[in-house]
């Protein structure tokens, strides 16, 4: 079925979820719930949260109403604008991520991308973004800075990696951001604070939004006294070179 005027094409909405186990309308507006129980077509990263996300956030909402597509790092790129036929009929699709906003840092990207390129209106809601509530409680740069992602894993890549940020920072009075996988988050803070200058800054904004968030920017002469437990826990890294 075609759009028309009297069908027009529906919208995707971006839907942010919680960063942690915190009760919903804590941290997200009621206006999520409204779209929620409003929409039955999904796009999520991964099924079962996302059911989980929905029941808890609506829970009189029928699951059997709800169909789901998923789109991660498995996903067969070909197969996503075939997830996009409900709004090509009118009907409205939810996109959303694991943890916070779909798009940032995050496999959606891709549906947006095909969704803009298909006419369809993308429409995003807000919520918690850990790498923007990270840069907002971090006391560097706001203007100026740049979320570059994982580090290379290979020890000698890494460093340089660093090395090459902390260079940046300076040259161009620049907030540098980017994340590890939990688990190795203690051997990330051990290599912040053997390769990077004392003077140089590290914001380490840890568990945000939840009872155990930890935020904290030093230098890193400050950190090296300092004892932190980040195993783990889901963390943003950034840093400055003043």
């Amino acid at each position: 079925m075609e759009p028309t005027p009297l069908n027009p094409k529906g919208k995707l909405y971006l839907i942010p979820t919680r960063l942690g186990d915190d009760m919903p309308l804590e941290v997200l507006p009621i206006s999520i719930k409204k779209v929620l129980e409003q929409v039955n077509h999904y796009i999520v990263e991964n099924e079962k949260p996302a059911r989980r996300f929905i029941k808890k956030v609506s829970p009189s909402k029928s699951q059997r109403a709800i169909t789901i597509n998923t789109v991660n790092k498995y996903t067969d790129t070909s197969e996503i604008p075939d997830y996009l036929i409900p709004c090509l009929n009118g009907e409205p699709i939810g996109l959303l991520s694991d943890a916070g906003c779909p798009g940032i840092a995050d496999p959606g990207a891709e549906v947006i991308k095909i969704a803009h390129e298909k006419g369809i209106t993308v429409t995003p809601l807000v919520g918690p973004s850990s790498i923007v509530l990270a840069m907002m409680s971090s006391g560097m740069n706001g203007q100026n800075f740049t979320f570059n992602g994982y580090l290379p894993i290979d020890k000698n890549e890494r460093k340089s990696t660093i090395k090459y940020l902390e260079k940046i920072s300076l040259e161009k009075n620049q907030s540098q951001i980017f994340i590890e996988t939990p688990y190795r988050n203690d051997k990330m803070f051990a290599d912040l604070t053997t390769i990077l200058h004392p003077s140089t800054r590290l914001c380490i904004a840890c568990d945000i939004t939840l009872t155990t968030e930890f935020i904290a920017t030093k230098t890193i002469e400050k950190w090296k006294k300092e004892i932190v437990n980040l195993h783990k826990r889901p963390t943003i890294y950034i840093i400055q070179r003043d």
